[in-house]
């Protein structure tokens, strides 16, 4: 037995899993939290394999790394792990980690509502987590700028033939199709069908267009596709997404940089305006809440504040070690 010993808590929101790391990492270098999660990334990545992939994980397992923050005013840092890297933004982790935050006493517990400052790669997101008697609860959080990048372009897509498009950024940059000019129906076709047409698109768009941020070029990169039902005007009634990102990786919830990237997208082309609050649902029917607070300048243009709200609940903790023989212990995926 070796002696590394990697310490969990794991949680889920909407059914997204999120496995906490909160001991047992090397100490991660960086002045930013950008740095440190090349640093990661570049140093360490045989620890995501140990983590997310099998037989500790799985698929479509999906972590949160604790780290020092960079950022002032922040109560704590993460890094975002998956099947294929590093995320810059995860609004399921950051609804998980406002309770977490708050249930392990990083930030004292103040009734009715705590806010918890988490530094992501994207930048400082602010989570109020709703708290009564002393426990927690439901989480939302307000986003950094997010902003449509483009709408209503179009593009050749093999099998799928020419389809139309936005790109919007919510912490992480999306393709946003409505799967009804497939011929697919978010709410009957099998997820695997759904899954070959994101992953279609999101290669045919990587390979075409070329994504830019005002901040970093480190944050200029399509995460996925999300494909949606269509109902993007403003609605009472719930409007259903499945969100495929990283190596075809699937969100069991509505996704929180998703469904912040789609109020930017609505926002722009006029569907939504400031102070409405859409529902998301999931391919789990587990539903987010966003409103679009804010209308702001940013960069180039328009972006918005988006606030979204959900609730995360725990499933356990785990302590995760490897025997120096065991090579397959080293992380595999099934494709």
């Amino acid at each position: 037995m070796t002696d590394l010993k990697i310490k969990t808590v794991e949680m889920h929101t909407g059914g997204e899993p999120l496995r906490i790391i909160t001991d047992g990492y090397p100490e991660i270098q960086g002045a930013t939290i950008l740095e440190k999660r090349r640093y990661v990334r570049d140093n360490l990545d045989h620890l995501r394999h140990l983590l997310m992939f099998e037989p500790r994980g799985h698929y479509d397992m999906y972590g949160a790394l604790l780290v020092e923050p960079c950022h002032p005013e922040a109560d704590l840092g993460v890094l975002f792990l998956h099947n294929e890297g590093y995320s810059t933004m995860c609004g399921h982790a950051v609804i998980a980690l406002g309770r977490y935050a708050i249930d392990q006493g990083i930030v004292k517990a103040v009734e009715p509502t705590t806010t918890v400052k988490i530094e992501c790669p994207c930048g400082l997101v602010i989570a109020d987590v709703d708290v009564k008697d002393g426990k927690s609860s439901t989480v939302s959080f307000r986003s950094v700028p997010a902003f449509a990048f483009l709408t209503d372009q179009t593009i050749d897509v093999p099998r799928y033939h020419t389809i139309t498009y936005d790109i919007g950024y919510g912490g992480a940059f999306y393709a946003l199709v409505s799967a009804k000019q497939l011929g697919l129906d978010i709410h009957k076709t099998p997820t695997r069908d759904l899954v070959d047409a994101a992953d279609a698109i999101s290669s045919a768009i990587k390979a075409s267009v070329q994504l830019t941020h005002p901040e970093s070029e480190d944050l200029a990169f399509l995460y996925g596709t999300i494909l949606t039902d269509g109902e993007d005007q403003f609605s009472a009634t719930p409007t259903a997404n499945i969100c495929v990102f990283a190596d075809r990786q699937v969100d069991r919830s509505p996704t929180g940089s998703g469904v912040t990237a789609r109020i930017a997208v609505q926002v722009a082309k006029k569907q939504i305006e400031a102070g409405q609050t859409r529902q998301f649902e999931s391919v789990t029917k587990s539903l987010f809440n966003a409103t679009a607070e804010e209308i702001l300048t940013y960069g180039p243009g328009q972006a918005v504040r988006v606030r979204v709200k959900g609730k995360a609940n725990y499933t356990g903790e785990s302590i995760f070690t490897i025997e120096e023989d065991d090579q397959i212990g080293q992380g595999f995926l099934l494709k």
